[in-house]
């Protein structure tokens, strides 16, 4: 099977999709799938999130020459949509009669479809709408975004697939250093890590701390600014009186980002809008409890012991915070172990990868319906 596999951008600064594309692409690979990566702003070659060793073809130039030289495919398989490249893929793909994949990545739940509400109104019909009924199955991360895709009556099959997760291997020495952590800290802390853009909520959760000011807590940002977003953060934090309270890091990955998990008490998202939330993930795999909202799709949080679940309003964050950071270290441990054995069991890679490659094959053989 030869699947030629596109993401809008595969940096790391480009956030969860670069990362999640590029970990299905390692992932397929290792499960006998040929792969072809590609990304419009030419990071496929250079990009640090695949191995060097790994066998996925790195592709760069137009999307045209990226297809001629990876030859003849089986599915592409697009992520993302609304932009130029996405576009030219629909039509590369229907010209070329390969079956199209499309993975929404959130960008049509109604947070993002109301964010440039007008520019997305004139794209849905002069392109879009007939790029996305065109393609042969859409693919969405969660239940909620595949109901608010199946509301649009594009007439195209939806299939459910979630991120996977890279959890550490050995979960008794990843506990082991986060009880270490725990004990050693003089101030417990929060973590964001994500990017800083409007999406994400960060103003929501410097209000909510304003209030709470939970004692002996402090909060980190850490993320690539976007847009400009963390200057407007930055303002409301001094503002608010906390800048001895929370800090900005900028962009983490790799071990700088393996760190940042293990040193932190509580992950927090207070998010408006998430197909999967990634970060969420992430964090659960390196025992941490998670705080976010039901932007995200993770009403299992509090179902499995691991964390809060709340409305994306000042008010239902402040009052997760208060119940969050009044736990005891004890409770914190059996929450994150929840957690590490929760991801472990449902997200891992190899699983995800597997029902990618039903998908395709039912692709192939014209029988998804």
């Amino acid at each position: 099977m030869r699947v030629f596999l596109a993401g809008t951008s595969l940096a790391p600064d480009y956030g969860g999709p670069a990362f999640s594309v590029s970990r299905l692409a390692i992932a397929l690979a290792q499960s006998g799938v040929e792969v072809g990566l590609w990304s419009p702003d030419q990071s496929a070659p250079k990009t640090p999130l695949l191995p060097a060793n790994s066998s996925v073809r790195r592709l760069s130039g137009t999307a045209t020459q990226a297809l001629e030289a990876f030859g003849k495919a089986d599915v592409l398989h697009d992520n993302g949509i609304w932009l130029s490249h996405n576009h030219r893929l629909a039509r590369l793909a229907e010209t070329r009669n390969i079956p199209r994949v499309v993975s929404l990545r959130g960008m049509l739940e109604p947070w993002a479809m109301n964010h440039k509400k007008s520019k997305k109104t004139v794209a849905w019909w002069l392109f879009q709408r007939w790029d996305l009924k065109r393609a042969r199955c859409h693919h969405a991360t969660a239940v909620p975004e595949a109901q608010n895709l199946r509301r649009l009556g594009l007439g195209v099959p939806v299939r459910i697939i979630s991120n996977g997760v890279d959890v550490p291997v050995d979960l008794a020495k990843v506990a082991e250093i986060r009880k270490r952590e725990l004990n050693r800290h003089q101030q417990r802390r929060a973590l964001f890590l994500g990017r800083i853009y409007p999406v994400k909520g960060l103003p929501m959760l410097i209000e909510a701390w304003a209030r709470v000011q939970p004692d002996n807590w402090v909060l980190k940002i850490a993320g690539p600014d976007e847009a400009g977003h963390r200057a407007q953060v930055e303002n409301l934090v001094f503002a608010a009186g906390l800048s001895d309270k929370i800090s900005f890091t900028g962009p983490v990955c790799g071990e700088a980002k393996q760190s940042n998990f293990l040193e932190a008490d509580l992950f927090v998202l207070p998010t408006h809008s998430e197909s999967f939330g990634m970060a969420i993930a992430e964090a659960l795999a390196h025992g941490l409890p998670v705080l976010t909202t039901k932007g995200a799709p993770w009403p299992m949080l509090p179902e499995r012991g691991c964390g809060w679940w709340v409305e994306a309003t000042v008010d239902d964050l402040a009052e997760g915070l208060r119940q969050a950071t009044s736990q005891t270290l004890e409770t914190f441990q059996k929450m994150g172990a929840k957690g590490r054995e929760f991801v472990a069991a449902e997200f891992g890679w190899e699983h995800v990868a597997r029902q990618f490659t039903a998908m395709y094959e039912a692709i192939m053989a014209k029988r998804v319906a």
